[in-house]
């Protein structure tokens, strides 16, 4: 079994036999857990760095700064927002899955809105994906970023247009996810509502050179779609080529 990792900000300029405390909510969980001096732990900020360590005496003694590896491509998800019981099983089985940034998607079909409580929603997802990201013994924790309104502004948000593919998951679409070129730095995968993705929404992400692709003869539910599609990224390009942590 791999170490049980723990986000929680590194000390300045760590490195092997450095020293330092767990506080708040992962002070918490290490009593949760019952953590005994001597056993081993991985702490990472959840951003770039981490660190392999032993627990002794309420404290991490460094034994192992560790590599963090940025995947490439970079797969950002724009998913449409779900309904409320299903929006934070969305993002727990997509971070699972390995996405890397995450943005909540304001569809014309989606059933649920963010009007008036977008902090609160926008908590819940950081809640739920740091949450995954842990379990799931992830280093890196998938950004959420404020919530998409119209497909148009999606331009806005991508580092370089060039470097990036970006995709649609469409039922009726003609192109398979096995036959798309994704040897690029980062994919966009356009996850839809339960009620589909206008065509409208579709012609506005098709301007930005979005393709329509489907993943499947089985149609996938909004709350797995994700998942399933970072799946078969996983054995498309090279983000599955190694484990993160051994």
């Amino acid at each position: 079994m791999t170490d049980p990792v723990y986000i929680h900000p590194l000390p300045e300029a760590v490195s092997v036999g450095s020293t330092f405390a767990l506080t708040g909510a992962e002070a918490r969980h290490t009593e949760v857990k019952r953590m005994r001096d001597g056993e081993a732990l991985v702490v990472s900020d959840g951003v770039a760095s981490a660190v392999r360590g032993q627990w002794q005496s309420g404290q991490v003694v460094v034994t192992e700064v560790l590599d963090v590896e940025q995947p490439r491509p970079r797969v950002t998800v724009v998913q449409a927002i779900p309904k409320s019981e299903r929006a934070e099983l969305a993002v727990d089985l997509m971070t699972q899955a390995g996405v890397d940034r995450i943005i909540p998607w304001a569809a014309s079909r989606s059933i649920a809105k963010w009007d008036g409580k977008e902090r609160k929603a926008r908590a819940k997802w950081e809640n739920a994906a740091r949450s995954a990201a842990k379990q799931s013994r992830r280093l890196l924790v998938p950004e959420v970023d404020e919530q998409l309104k119209r497909p148009s502004d999606l331009a806005n948000l991508l580092a370089d247009a060039a470097k990036t593919r970006i995709v649609v998951l469409h039922e009726s679409a003609e192109v398979g996810i096995a036959e798309v070129d994704f040897d690029v730095d980062e994919v966009v995968l356009i996850v839809g509502p339960e009620g589909g993705v206008s065509d409208e929404e579709l012609a506005q992400f098709a301007s930005l050179g979005a393709q329509a692709i489907v993943l499947g003869p089985q149609v996938m539910r909004t709350a797995s779609a994700a998942a399933v599609a970072l799946g078969a990224l996983g054995v498309l390009t090279s983000r599955w080529g190694k484990a993160t942590i051994g």
